[in-house]
């Protein structure tokens, strides 16, 4: 069902020239990957990126669409999008590296049990065409924090980056690392040819870049390509916590959102006073 109201929202917008494309995801037999569709015929191959569980095909498109804009500069396009997608999309804006007016986000919402496995505090986005918002979870507990505090057990966490090969995988698919130049690339920092490469420059000099601009939006896609299970989510946490970011966290952003909520609760309940007194 969502499938078909995200086709057909698309190819409304095709239809009204509103797009010259969206970036999406399209599935031939067994493989699913991003393409980005033309015409409403090509939107019968679209796929949300579960091939056999929820979410386990999922891709950077907003990083893919940085390279198709820088393209096509006046072209519009429209975009595939989970409540973590839209969150990279912001963060693009925020540094000019896509133009807000010449993107148009199509969001679907993520079912509880992906919310779930990802601990995400708002798992649907806000440009919602298609699913039903569910709540977002956020725990506060995860696979390696839980059993840190701030500084006493670094050492587990230096016996984990033991395990990193610099593959450069968690970078590449990072869909809000936009530097031109990246630090993780200057040998007077990180020394290249060393595997494993120094302890712990490389995954500390990322996750410090990651959270001392606040950036990271905590999708998971560096995790599951990590072919060594590092829980970089974790240390990210850590890391933002050590530094005094608890508020870029998911626990962090989820208490805001929370605090919002009943700050606009309690608005609407004064102005309802308001207009009872008056009557």
């Amino acid at each position: 069902m969502m499938k078909e109201q995200i086709q057909q929202h698309v190819k409304n917008l095709l239809a009204e020239g509103k797009i010259k494309g969206f970036l999406g995801l399209r599935q031939q037999g067994t493989d699913i990957g991003p393409h980005l569709f033309t015409t409403a015929d090509e939107l019968e191959d679209l796929s949300l990126g579960d091939r056999q569980d929820p979410g386990d095909s999922r891709y950077p498109l907003d990083k893919i669409l940085k390279r198709i804009a820088h393209k096509y500069p006046t072209d519009s396009f429209g975009v595939l999008v989970r409540g973590c997608d839209e969150r990279a999309l912001q963060q693009l804006f925020a540094v000019s590296m896509l133009h807000r007016d010449r993107v148009i986000p199509v969001g679907f919402a993520c079912p509880p049990e992906l919310a779930e496995q990802h601990q995400c505090w708002k798992p649907f986005p806000d440009a919602l065409v298609a699913g039903e918002p569910s709540p977002g979870i956020v725990s506060g507990e995860d696979a390696v924090g839980s059993q840190l505090d701030l500084l006493g057990k670094l050492q587990e966490w230096f016996d984990t980056f033991d395990r990193c090969v610099k593959c450069y995988g968690c970078r590449n698919i990072c869909p809000v690392c936009y530097c031109h130049d990246c630090t993780l690339e200057e040998a007077a920092l990180l020394p290249t040819g060393e595997i494993p490469p120094a302890n712990p420059n490389f995954l500390m000099t990322r996750a410090m870049h990651m959270v001392g601009r606040s950036l990271c939006i905590y999708c998971g896609l560096c995790e599951e390509v990590c072919p060594a299970n590092i829980p970089l989510k974790s240390l990210y946490k850590l890391v933002s916590k050590v530094v005094g970011q608890e508020a870029v966290t998911p626990e962090g952003r989820a208490a805001q959102q929370e605090e919002a909520a009943v700050s606009g609760q309690r608005a609407a309940a004064r102005e309802q006073r308001v207009v009872g007194s008056g009557q």
